[in-house]
């Protein structure tokens, strides 16, 4: 390990991705587009979208995603962990799309 690793950072693999906060539940989503358009308004107009599981019928099993287009700059280890810690904070995680 080097010095400059921080083990509490996630890996940039593609900083051109686009990032997808997988979240249990549409107020869960609003409110976490919210928190981000306040603390990050580079990012743009985050996109709520509805995620039927495969084979799934019952709106009940839905989950929605939050996506996010990457900053012109590309996403940083530093702003993937805080979509991290935000997703987490609403019992939800983060993924590439």
């Amino acid at each position: 390990m080097t010095e400059n690793h921080t083990p509490d950072l996630p890996d940039v693999d593609d900083p051109f991705v686009r990032q997808l906060l997988v979240l249990p539940d549409r107020d869960a989503a609003d409110e976490a587009a919210e928190e981000l358009r306040a603390a990050h308004p580079d990012l743009g107009e985050p996109e709520i979208v509805r995620d039927a599981l495969a084979g799934e019928d019952d709106a009940e099993d839905a989950q929605w995603l939050v996506v996010l287009d990457p900053p012109s700059t590309g996403w940083t280890a530093a702003l993937l962990h805080a979509l991290d810690t935000l997703a987490t904070s609403y019992d939800g995680w983060r993924e590439e799309a």
